[in-house]
């Protein structure tokens, strides 16, 4: 026993002392690159002054070749029998068909002729029937508390004056969330079975998901024209990568023995994927087809700019009003679809997973579809009661209710009142904080950036990591974008400190009590869920535009995955070793400081990840409040329909994300392996 005892003796000082050789040449390494970065800012501009300012005579026309290609996919591009404008116009046209269908039996009815000589010759499903349909499901999804919960959401809708609106969004919904559907698992199985294709597609898939949707709205309107049909494609756009990713994920986790049972009874490669890969892996895949859901309900305010109506043309109104209740109200009706929408869709993801029993073919029809027999009747007699009985069709306007003027009310009351308060508050954080931090990010050296930037890959993950930094953030200053960028990174990390001061502490005060957390969890799916134009109105109103409203509203956005993520990090702490730390006699502060938010640091650094996404996002959206950062460049683009200011733009804003995630991902790995949880 002596001799292992005395070998372990000699390992454990050996590693101990490489271990802190490591640290302290990491840290003379960042030591050294970061003073070197000071000195060149600091004196290097007499002597490389191109290195401040990009070159004019260098710069990548990235704007004109993208307007050029657009022009020539408009105007020259052909397949010989038809011009690619004319298959954009025949997509649109087949999308249309479903679209008007849905928004028949919702919305309008069936209608004769066009304008406003068109003739109702059928009326559009009663609400009544559409709150018991949903209630079916929810019943056959999840049982009674669940048939309740999305017929009161539904039934919110109707009281709350909002269903037609609703009906408008939901029927935009059924039409993208099954293309969404269909295309991302397509593109998912093609992607599991070439990989080759799998790593070309994943970075399109990150730009797709990083890239503001406001970019692409521009050729989406030159291609597929104005109205519902260009909103479902760019509903499909923004909702297509997570199903497609989730696909790959999906197929991948299937047991190995279920494919070595497929191909021992002699399943073609057809076969193996449609009835062997696909139904095992369908509960998985459920959880994307959540993901479309919650992400095409994301996108009706945006897509209501390009004439898809309903709720997001209400919020889009409101926010022009500055009309804070009814933008409320409007946001509130999403969030009730959307909660409808996500239990539903999980309750059914539950249920194909968990082993049932097949209905007895011998039975009758009515027997074995009850729930269709009896969504069935209540459309037929709903509406033939309606033509009698108008309430029964439309939801009486006497009954309705409305706390818009209420929420109005108290934000005036609240500019009233504090009016110096918050100005003094305002002025105090712009202009001892945020001003000076603008000023030192827009005098910093595009070139230095650059190299810190890549030194950090470097250290982080290696040359790959370091070349695909250095690259991105090279092609945004080459495009001409580094100023605006600085503007974007200014705003983005003052709102991303601010929203992770909250945050964080927040999740550490409840994570270990339930009720609190359960609480907070009500809170955070809700701010999740309100589209991102309402968190707009109440800044506006108590702040005026500017920077500082900007901040605010991205903050409001952005906070919900800092408190998340740190609930999740200090959930996951291995309870093991908080017993022994409490038997070793550390205080809760020790226990809290050098156990749980150690060993939880990963995870919170996720959340940060993900706080930085949310709050790109956001930042496109609060162009509309005058700042002047890349979002700004996006919406003129858009207001203006060029399509290469848009884009060159919007690339830039995907630039800096993919740099931030793919950096803060590297360090999590780092810190996850010295932790020994790797």
């Amino acid at each position: 026993m002596g001799a292992p005892a005395q070998a372990q003796n000699n390992t454990q000082p050996g590693e101990a002392e490489a271990s802190a050789r490591r640290r302290r040449g990491a840290v003379l390494a960042w030591g050294v690159a970061i003073a070197a970065f000071v000195v060149f800012w600091q004196f290097g501009k007499p002597l490389a002054a191109w290195a401040f300012k990009y070159p004019k005579a260098y710069a990548i026309p990235a704007q004109a070749w993208i307007s050029s290609g657009m022009k020539w996919l408009l105007n020259e591009a052909t397949f010989g029998l038809f011009t690619f404008l004319d298959l954009t116009r025949f997509t649109a046209a087949m999308i249309d068909i479903p679209y008007k269908l849905a928004l028949s039996l919702l919305s309008t009815g069936f209608l004769q002729g066009q304008g406003s000589g068109a003739v109702q010759l059928l009326p559009p499903v009663s609400w009544i029937a559409v709150i018991a349909i949903v209630a079916l499901l929810g019943w056959h999804a999840g049982g009674r508390r669940l048939a309740l919960l999305v017929a009161g959401c539904f039934a919110f809708l109707a009281m709350f004056g909002q269903w037609d609106s609703a009906m408008v969004t939901l029927a935009s919904i059924l039409v993208a969330v099954p293309i969404g559907v269909v295309l991302g698992l397509l593109l998912g199985i093609v992607a599991y079975r070439w990989p080759a294709l799998e790593r070309a597609i994943i970075p399109l898939l990150d730009l797709m998901q990083t890239i503001p949707v406001f970019a692409y709205l521009v050729p989406i309107l030159f291609l597929f024209g104005f109205g519902p049909t260009a909103a479902v494609v760019a509903t499909l756009i923004y909702a297509l990568p997570p199903m497609t990713r989730v696909t790959i994920l999906a197929l991948r986790q299937v047991p190995s023995e279920v494919i070595d049972l497929g191909n021992m009874v002699g399943c073609t490669p057809r076969q193996m994927t449609w009835r062997v890969m696909v139904p095992s892996a369908k509960d998985s895949l459920m959880v994307g087809v959540n993901q479309v859901i919650m992400l095409s309900l994301n996108m009706v305010i945006i897509a209501s700019m390009i004439g898809a109506g309903g709720l997001g043309f209400d919020v889009l109104a409101a926010l022009r009003r500055l009309d804070i209740g009814a933008g409320l109200e409007a946001g509130m009706a999403i969030v009730a679809l959307a909660i409808a929408l996500d239990r539903l869709s999980q309750a059914y993801a539950y249920r194909i997973a968990k082993p049932h029993h097949e209905t007895a073919a011998n039975k009758g029809f009515v027997a074995r579809h009850p729930y269709t027999v009896g969504a069935l009747a209540f459309v037929a007699v709903t509406m033939a009661i309606g033509l009698a009985v108008p309430a029964v069709q439309d939801y009486p306007d006497g009954l309705k209710v409305s706390t818009g003027p209420f929420f109005s009310d108290v934000v005036g009351w609240i500019n009233v009142n504090f009016f110096d308060v918050l100005e003094g508050m305002k002025n105090a954080l712009l202009l001892n904080v945020m001003v000076p931090a603008k000023r030192l990010l827009l005098d910093l050296p595009w070139f230095g950036v650059v190299v810190l930037l890549a030194f950090a890959g470097y250290r982080l993950g290696g040359w790959r990591l370091a070349a695909t930094i250095g690259a991105l953030s090279f092609l945004i200053a080459a495009t001409r974008q580094w100023e605006k960028a600085m503007i974007t990174v200014y705003l983005c990390g003052s709102s991303v400190v601010l929203a992770a001061l909250i945050g964080i502490p927040i999740g550490v005060l409840v994570a270990e009590r339930d009720r609190a957390w359960r609480v907070v969890q009500v809170i955070i799916d809700t701010l999740q869920t309100l589209p991102s134009f309402v968190y707009l109105m109440p800044a506006v109103m108590l702040f005026r535009v500017g920077d500082f409203t900007a901040m605010i509203a991205v903050v409001a956005y952005a906070v919900a995955p800092a408190i998340r993520y740190t609930v999740l990090g200090l959930k996951g702490v291995d309870p093991r070793l908080i017993e022994a730390g409490k038997a070793m006699g550390c205080t809760p502060w020790q226990l809290l400081s050098r156990i749980r938010l150690k060993l939880a640091f990963p995870e919170i650094m996720l959340g940060l990840n993900q706080t930085i996404m949310f709050a790109l996002s956001m930042l496109v959206i609060t162009a509309l409040v005058g700042t002047r950062d890349l979002g700004q460049e996006v919406y003129i683009a858009l207001t203006k329909a060029d399509t290469g200011r848009g884009l060159v733009a919007g690339l830039a804003v995907a630039f800096i994300g993919i740099i931030a995630d793919r950096l803060i991902s590297a360090g999590a790995r780092r810190v996850r392996q010295s932790l020994g949880l790797a």
